[in-house]
């Protein structure tokens, strides 16, 4: 979580789907976009061990290994989210961004 200050993720009011968006600095994008290019990887080396017929603890190993980088990146999600998003709904007087939240945390926790 380098620099932390210049990866807070902001969301705005937009005309999507759920009415918002979030912007992520373009050194944040960059930085969650190649956590994620290596998660594809793992995920495709995963897929390979089990062509392979490769030792069922390894292959497990794995699959934690590639948990734990997702988890890495909801992290850093999550504190953009808190930072930003949270903070700024919070002083426009938006409480319903704390449902939202526990909501959220509870979905991670589940994992």
């Amino acid at each position: 979580m380098e620099n932390k200050a210049e990866e807070v993720v902001c969301c705005h009011t937009e005309d999507d789907t759920s009415g918002r968006k979030s912007h992520h600095p373009e050194r944040m994008k960059k930085n969650l976009t190649n956590r994620l290019n290596r998660i594809e990887g793992q995920i495709r080396g995963i897929k390979g061990m089990i062509d392979k017929d490769v030792y069922c603890d390894d292959v497990i190993t794995q699959i934690s290994a590639t948990q734990s980088a997702l988890n890495s990146v909801a992290k850093l999600l999550l504190e953009g989210h808190l930072k930003g998003c949270v903070v700024d709904r919070l002083s426009e007087g938006d409480d319903e961004v704390l449902d939202e939240l526990v909501v959220t945390i509870q979905k991670l926790m589940k994992k």
